[in-house]
C-alpha cells in the first residue's frame, strides 16, 4: 500500500446547532437528575470549552472565545465606519482645495461647466488671452464697473483668471448676469456677435479712450455690396456705402481651404434674365455683376466656418467633417480694394473647436496661442492643456510633411499640420523658428475636421515697414483699428487686486484648514486602529483557569468600528437575575482580564459581568421548560393517531364525539413536533361555526367538519384555550347530536334552488336559440320577415348563457326592450345603424357577419322567444324585409372578408353565385342617413387628430409578407387587446409598438423604426397593406395613417448603415417646439435695443 493523504475534510469545520443542541439537552437532563449544576456543566452550556477561533474571517456565533471578523485584514477596508478606505475618510472632510490650485503662475486658468457652457467658456477665454481687450476691459473706471452689472462681472472674471490662485474660475456669476439657461447648448458664434454688441454698447459708458472704443477697435472692419452695370460701367449709388462687420462668414461647402473660402466670398455674382439690374444711367434692366468688397479691416479678424448646411428634403440641419485648410499666417493685403504696399500679414492665434458630428449638440474647445511665451494652450472648460508651439499637439493627430497641393481633401485626420518643406520626413516641432520670423513660417498651414472658428491677429510691422508706409500715404491704410502691442502684462487695477487678494486670501486658508483638519483626522483614525487592534489581539482567554468576562457582541462590533466609541452597555446578555443566563451565549463574547480592563477604562458603562456570574436560577428553569416541552411533545405525539384515525372515519367509541374543522385538524398534523403551542393551535371549530353561533350546514363553502374523539378533543380545547384565553367562538364545543342552524340552512336552500332555476332557464335558452348561440348564419327568403337586435347585446347574451360559476354574477344584460329604443336617433326616431349587407351564394341570400357595433338579423321565432325571456316588446320592434335592387353590379366576396356558416355547418365562403339582382334589406323604420353621415363625419375628424395612439410596425425579412400582416395591415387592431412598447422576434421577422400622433411626419416614424430595428431611414421601405408610403414630410393622418394600424417595412440594404445620434442630435422627435437661441436673455435684448436706436427718427 502506497502513502495514504490525511483526511482534511473537517478541518475547521463548524458545529451544527443540531449537536450542540443535543449536547444541551444532555447536560440539562443530567442536571435535573442530580438536581446540581457543576462547573464542567457550565462549561458546556456556556460553550467556554470550545478552542479560541483562528482565521474563519466571519465572527462564530455559537462559540463565545471567536474574534475572528470584527476588524477586516491588515490591508482591509469597510464601506463605512472606522476602516474606511483612506480616500473615503478624506471625501466625508469636504473639498480639498489645494487639488484646485493653478500649478505655476504661467499656467492659464479654466472656467467652469455650469451644464452646458462651453460655448460661452471657449469664447470667454479667447478674449481673455486676446491682451488688448484684457487691458481695455481692466482700465473700465470702478464707478463705471459698479453701475454696470455685465462689465463688472466680466472684469471680476478676467481678473480671476490672471491672479487667481485656483485652477479654474467659476463662470456662474457672469453667465448669470447674462440671463443664460446652463442646461441649454448653443452657438459659440452667434455668443461671441451677441456679446460684442452687448459689450460695445457697456464700454461706450467709459470715459477711458482705451475702453470706450474697444470692440469697434479689435475687432470692427467694413465691407460694401457693389453692383456695377455690365454695359456703361457704372456702380449703384449703395455700392459706396460701408458696413461694418465683425467676423467674416465664409462658406466651407466643397471647397479646400480658406483662401478658396475667402476667393468664394468676394467673388462677383452675375445678375442676368429675371436677375438683372436695373441701371439709372442706362435707364433700363441690363445685366451686372454684384460682389463683396473688403474697405477695412480689423486688428483682430474672426473668420466663422459655415459648417452647418441645411437639408431641405429634411428640413433637417447637417454638419460639414471634410478637413479645411488655413495658414499659421495670412496675407490680406490684395483682397483690400485699395492694396496696401506695407502689407497687411495676419497670424494666427485661435482655433475655435467644435467637437461631434451633430449640430445641436457636441462640445466646444478652443485653442489659443500665448503670444507672450508663443506656446499654444488647449482650454477645455476646467482642463487647461498645454500643446507646445503648435495647436493640436495635444491629441494623436500626425505631422505631414505634404505641401497643401499635394495633400488630397479626402483621407485626412481630423487636424493635421503641414509643413512645404517635402524633403523632410517629419516634421520637428522643437525646431520650429518663433512667431516672429516671417520667413520661416511662410506656406505652413494646417487642416482640420473640426475647426469651428479661425481667429487672426495683424502682426505689428518693423521699423522698415512702418518707414515704408509712411511714405507711401502718410498714414496706416487698409486697418479700421490702431495698433496694438503685446508686450507683458501690467498689474491689476487696485480695485480688482484687491477683490482677487481677498479671494486668494480664503483659498490658501481653507487649504491650510482643511490639511491641518486633514492631519489631525488621519492621526486620531491611526490611533484608534492601533488601539483596537491590540485589545482585539489581547481578548482570546488563554485558559480556562483564567480569569474572564462577558460582553455584548453586538456592542462590541459597534466599538470596534467606531471612530468614537460608546460606553459599554451589556445590559442586553443580562437576565432578570442580574447574571448572564446561557441562552444568551450566541449573544456574547468571553474577554481576557487584559482586553476587559483597557476597554473598561477606555469606555466605562457596565454592567461589570465576570467569570462568576453565571445564572444557575436560569439553568434550571431551562431544565423545568425541556422537562414541559418532553411532556408535549409526547402528549402531541399520542394525539396524533387519535387525529389520524379520526381523518381516516375511524374516531375512537370511548366516550362522546365532538365536532371540528377538517381543514384545520389536516393542517393541525402537517405541523412539525414543536416543544410548546403557537397560534396555529387556536380556533379548531372557527370555520364551521355561523354567525348564529350554531353549527354551519356543511354544504357552505369552507364548513367542511369531522368527529373526533373526546380524549382529543379534551387536548385540542386545553390548547386552544392556553394560546387564547377566552375565546369562545373559534372554540365553541358542538357534540356529535348537535343540529345546523335552521336559518343558514333555509337560506343555503333557497340559494341552492336558486342556482339549480338559473342553470336551467340558461339551458332553455340555449335550446331554443341554437343557431343564435353558435353564430351560425341562416338562409334568408324574401318572403319572411326578420328583425335586427345590436350585436353587442347578442354578445353579451351568448357569454352569460354560456357562463357558470361566480363569473356569472358579473354580466349584467339590459332589458330587450330599453336596448330597442338605443337603436332609434333622437332626432328623426330612425334606425341609427345600417342593416348588414347581403349577399348570394348558390342562389341563396345570407348576410354578412357584423362587428360589435353592427346589426344582426334574428327570425321571427328568435325574436319572439327572446321578447318573452328578456322584456321585450312585440310591437317595439326593428322589422327588416329582403327587396332586390335591380340593374347592380355583380358582387364579388373576397375569401378572407366573409366567414359564414350554414344551417348544416359548411363553410360558404367559397364562389358566389352572382346574379344580376342584388338583395338588400329595408327596415322599418327606415335607416336615418342624415344621422349616419353626421356620425361618421364626426368620428373621421376625431380620427385624424389623435393623439399618443400606438401603431404596429413589422420589419419583414423576405421579399413579400405574410398575408396575416396584409390582413392587418388593412384592418385596425383590437383596442381591447394588451400590447407591449418592446419589440418581439416572429416568424417572419420583429416587431414593435410604436406611439403617434396625427402630425407626426412620416420621417419621424421613419426615425422611430431606425431606433426599433436599426435600419437606417433610407433604406427603409414603409408600407400599409400594398401602398408604399414615401413622402417624408406628410403628416400620419394625410398618408391615412391611424391608431392601431399594422405597417410592415423592409430594408432596401442599398445605403451603408451609420449612427442614429447624428440625425436624432440634429432632428429631435418631438418638432412641438422650435430652437429658441438666445431669446429671453440679455444678449438679445441688446440686440433689440440697439436696433431701436439705429432706426431713423
Amino acid at each position: 500500500m502506497g502513502h495514504q493523504r490525511p483526511t482534511t475534510r473537517s478541518k475547521n469545520k463548524r458545529t451544527r446547532a443540531d449537536d450542540n443542541d443535543e449536547t444541551t439537552t444532555q447536560i440539562l437532563w443530567k442536571i435535573m437528575s442530580h438536581g446540581k449544576v457543576t462547573e464542567e456543566d457550565i462549561n458546556q452550556l456556556y460553550m467556554i470549552w470550545k478552542p479560541v477561533c483562528q482565521g474563519c474571517r466571519v465572527n462564530t456565533k455559537d462559540n463565545p472565545n471567536c474574534f475572528c471578523g470584527l476588524i477586516p485584514p491588515l490591508h482591509g477596508s469597510r464601506k463605512l465606519g472606522l476602516w474606511q478606505k483612506t480616500s473615503e475618510i478624506l471625501n466625508s472632510l469636504g473639498t480639498d482645495l489645494s487639488d484646485d490650485l493653478r500649478a505655476c503662475a504661467n499656467t492659464p486658468a479654466g472656467l467652469t461647466n455650469l451644464g452646458a457652457t462651453c460655448y460661452a467658456n471657449s469664447i470667454l477665454q479667447c478674449l481673455y488671452m486676446n491682451k488688448p481687450f484684457r487691458e481695455g476691459v481692466f482700465s473700465v473706471e470702478p464707478h463705471v464697473l459698479d453701475g454696470d452689472p455685465v462689465l463688472n462681472n466680466l472684469a471680476r472674471l478676467f481678473a480671476l483668471l490672471h491672479s487667481s490662485k485656483m485652477a479654474f474660475v467659476d463662470s456662474a456669476p457672469f453667465i448669470q448676469t447674462l440671463e443664460l439657461d446652463n442646461g441649454v447648448q448653443q452657438d459659440s458664434h452667434e455668443f461671441l456677435t451677441l456679446l460684442l454688441s452687448l459689450l460695445e454698447q457697456c464700454f461706450s459708458q467709459s470715459a477711458v479712450p482705451k475702453s470706450r472704443t474697444i470692440v469697434q477697435d479689435l475687432f470692427r472692419g467694413g465691407i460694401s455690396h457693389v453692383t456695377r452695370c455690365s454695359r456703361c460701367g457704372n456702380e449703384s449709388e449703395a455700392s459706396s456705402k460701408i458696413e461694418d462687420f465683425y467676423e467674416l462668414e465664409l462658406n466651407i461647402q466643397g471647397l479646400n481651404s480658406l483662401d478658396d473660402s475667402l476667393d468664394d466670398y468676394l467673388s462677383a455674382e452675375e445678375l442676368q434674365g429675371e436677375n438683372q439690374y436695373y441701371c439709372s444711367v442706362c435707364a433700363m434692366h441690363v445685366d451686372a455683376n454684384r460682389c463683396i468688397k473688403l474697405r477695412s479691416l480689423p486688428a483682430f479678424l474672426n473668420f466663422q466656418l459655415k459648417r452647418c448646411i441645411f437639408l431641405p428634403n429634411t428640413t433637417t440641419k447637417k454638419k460639414i467633417t471634410s478637413a479645411f485648410h488655413f495658414p499659421v499666417e495670412l496675407d490680406m493685403a490684395r483682397r483690400l480694394t485699395k492694396f496696401s504696399q506695407g502689407g497687411l500679414v495676419y497670424d494666427l492665434t485661435a482655433v475655435l473647436i467644435h467637437k461631434g458630428s451633430a449640430v445641436n449638440s457636441g462640445h466646444y474647445v478652443a485653442q489659443i496661442k500665448n503670444e507672450k511665451t508663443c506656446e499654444w494652450w488647449e482650454f477645455d472648460d476646467e482642463q487647461v492643456s498645454n500643446l507646445g508651439i503648435q495647436p493640436f499637439a495635444s491629441t494623436s493627430f500626425n505631422v505631414s510633411s505634404k505641401a497643401v497641393e499635394d495633400q488630397p481633401a479626402k483621407g485626412l485626420r481630423p487636424a493635421e499640420f503641414i509643413c512645404p518643406d517635402s524633403h523632410s520626413s517629419a516634421f520637428d516641432a522643437n525646431q520650429m523658428p518663433s512667431s516672429g520670423s516671417r520667413i520661416a513660417k511662410n506656406g505652413q498651414t494646417f487642416s482640420s475636421t473640426e475647426a469651428y472658428m479661425l481667429m487672426y491677429a495683424l502682426r505689428k510691422p518693423s521699423v522698415e515697414e512702418q518707414n515704408i508706409t509712411s511714405q507711401f500715404n502718410g498714414h496706416k491704410m487698409g486697418t479700421s483699428g490702431s495698433e496694438f502691442s503685446q508686450e507683458n502684462d501690467t498689474p491689476l487695477p487696485l480695485h480688482l487686486s484687491k477683490h482677487v487678494g481677498t479671494l486668494n486670501s480664503e483659498i490658501l486658508d481653507s487649504c491650510e484648514l482643511y490639511n491641518s483638519k486633514k492631519e489631525s483626522t488621519l492621526n486620531r483614525i491611526m490611533k484608534r486602529r492601533e488601539e483596537v487592534r491590540s485589545i482585539i489581539s489581547k481578548a482570546p482567554v488563554s485558559s480556562l483557569e483564567k480569569p474572564y468576562f462577558w460582553i455584548s457582541t453586538e456592542w462590541l462590533r459597534q466599538w470596534a468600528d467606531s471612530v468614537t466609541p460608546e460606553s459599554i452597555k451589556n445590559s442586553n446578555i443580562q437576565c432578570s437575575h442580574g447574571k448572564v443566563p446561557p441562552s444568551m451565549v450566541n449573544s456574547m463574547k468571553r474577554l481576557s482580564a487584559e482586553a476587559w480592563s483597557a476597554l473598561f477604562s477606555q469606555c466605562g458603562g457596565g454592567p461589570v459581568l465576570n467569570d462568576a456570574d453565571h445564572c444557575k436560577d436560569c439553568i434550571f428553569e431551562m431544565c423545568h421548560g425541556k422537562e414541559k416541552a418532553n411532556r408535549y411533545r409526547d402528549q402531541r405525539l399520542s394525539m396524533r393517531e387519535l387525529a389520524e384515525a379520526a381523518l381516516g372515519g375511524q374516531p375512537s367509541s370511548d366516550g362522546k364525539l365532538y365536532y371540528v374543522s377538517k381543514s384545520w385538524l389536516q393542517q393541525w398534523l402537517r405541523r412539525k413536533n414543536i416543544d410548546s403551542p403557537s397560534d396555529a393551535d387556536s380556533g379548531p371549530t372557527a370555520s364551521i361555526r355561523c354567525p348564529h353561533g350554531e353549527l354551519m350546514p356543511e354544504n357552505a363553502p369552507g364548513a367542511k367538519r369531522i368527529l373526533i374523539s373526546e380524549t382529543l378533543w379534551s387536548f385540542i380545547h386545553q390548547i386552544a384555550m392556553t394560546v387564547k384565553p377566552g375565546d369562545s367562538v373559534g372554540c365553541s364545543a358542538f357534540l356529535s347530536d348537535a343540529e345546523p342552524c335552521a336559518i343558514c340552512s333555509v337560506v343555503m336552500t333557497e340559494a341552492a334552488f336558486s342556482e339549480d332555476s338559473l342553470r336551467e332557464f340558461k339551458m332553455k335558452q340555449r335550446q331554443n336559440h341554437e343557431k343564435l348561440v353558435n353564430k351560425k348564419n341562416i338562409v334568408l327568403h324574401p318572403d319572411a320577415n326578420y328583425y335586427l337586435l345590436p350585436s353587442s347585446w347578442l354578445s353579451r347574451w351568448r357569454n352569460y348563457i354560456n357562463t357558470s360559476g361566480k363569473s356569472a354574477c358579473s354580466i349584467e344584460l339590459d332589458a330587450l326592450s330599453s336596448v330597442i329604443d338605443t337603436m332609434y336617433c333622437e332626432k328623426h326616431h330612425k334606425l341609427r345603424e345600417r342593416p348588414p349587407e347581403l349577399f348570394l351564394k348558390r342562389d341563396q341570400i345570407f348576410h354578412k357577419p357584423a362587428d360589435e357595433e353592427g346589426l344582426t338579423l334574428v327570425a321571427v321565432d328568435d325574436w319572439r322567444l327572446l321578447c318573452e325571456e328578456w322584456g321585450g316588446n312585440a310591437s317595439n320592434c326593428i322589422k327588416a324585409t329582403i327587396e332586390f335592387d335591380v340593374g347592380v353590379e355583380k358582387e364579388v366576396i373576397d375569401s378572407h372578408e366573409v366567414i359564414a356558416i350554414s344551417e348544416n355547418g359548411t363553410d360558404i365562403a367559397n364562389e358566389v353565385n352572382c346574379s344580376s339582382n342584388r338583395p338588400v334589406l329595408k327596415t322599418s323604420p327606415e335607416v336615418c342617413e342624415e344621422c349616419i353621415a353626421e356620425r361618421e363625419s364626426t368620428e373621421l375628424m376625431k380620427k385624424l387628430s389623435y393623439i399618443n395612439e400606438d401603431i404596429h410596425v413589422c420589419l419583414i425579412h423576405g421579399k413579400e409578407p405574410p398575408k396575416s400582416i396584409l390582413k392587418a395591415s388593412r384592418n385596425a387592431l383590437d383596442r381591447n387587446r394588451r400590447t407591449s412598447k418592446r419589440s418581439r422576434k416572429a416568424a417572419y421577422g420583429n416587431s414593435v409598438n410604436l406611439t403617434v400622433s396625427s402630425t407626426t411626419t412620416v420621417y419621424q416614424l421613419k426615425m422611430m423604426i431606425w431606433e426599433s430595428f436599426g435600419v437606417i431611414r433610407e433604406n427603409q421601405v414603409l408600407h400599409k397593406g400594398s401602398t408604399v408610403i414615401e413622402e417624408d414630410t406628410a403628416f400620419l393622418a394625410d398618408v391615412n395613417i391611424f391608431p392601431g394600424d399594422v405597417l410592415w417595412v423592409t430594408d432596401s440594404k442599398i445605403h451603408e448603415n451609420r449612427d442614429i445620434a447624428d440625425e436624432l442630435s440634429d432632428h429631435h422627435m418631438d418638432l412641438q417646439t422650435a430652437e429658441k437661441g438666445f431669446r429671453g436673455t440679455l444678449l438679445a435684448s441688446a440686440v433689440s435695443s440697439k436696433a431701436q436706436c439705429m432706426e431713423p427718427v
